[in-house]
């Protein structure tokens, strides 16, 4: 499965991080987040090294520019998905990677502007870019999600659960 096929809204409804770290979901986006990773790590140290080459000017330092901004964008994804399995593995706490130096950052950077010579970069550093850009922002919604920057799940059943668990501590 690739990451194109990860990018659905609502992706975790109601569950908590330790439940949605659990789930087929998470193990399907480590193993793609991973595996894009090592798949740009590869492109830009092998063909994507000779094909920046023979690149105009303009084109070469989109080249040089973009392919910081998708080594940047996974790296950031990567770390956010090995915080997510340190605490699956009990290694971290939910409270702890919810904490901001463990969310996923660097958006000013990932969600910049296309560079001048964008659109005469090789097919494959492009194809990896979108491919990148989709995985970045699935991962911000689940980091949006798991650590309730926004609404997850149904608001009422959520809030009834709220007042089910304050009442049974009072009895």
């Amino acid at each position: 499965m690739t990451t194109d096929n990860l990018d659905h809204n609502n992706d975790t409804p109601g569950l908590s991080a330790k439940e949605f770290m659990a789930s087929q979901l998470f193990a399907r986006t480590f193993a793609d987040g991973m595996s894009l990773v090592e798949e740009a790590a590869a492109y830009l140290d092998g063909d994507g090294r000779r094909e920046s080459k023979d690149l105009p000017r303009v084109a070469a330092l989109a080249y040089a520019g973009e392919s910081m901004r998708l080594t940047t964008r996974l790296m950031q994804v990567a770390s956010w998905l090995l915080v997510q399995r340190a605490v699956d593995e009990g290694e971290m706490s939910e409270t702890e990677a919810a904490q901001e130096k463990y969310r996923l950052g660097a958006k000013e950077i990932c969600r910049g502007r296309k560079l001048e010579g964008h659109d005469m970069l090789p097919d494959r550093l492009l194809e990896l870019l979108t491919r990148s850009e989709k995985l970045y922002d699935r991962v911000e919604r689940l980091d949006r999600q798991l650590y309730r920057d926004e609404p997850a799940g149904n608001v009422l059943l959520d809030q009834r659960d709220q007042l089910a668990a304050a009442f049974s501590e009072l009895t």
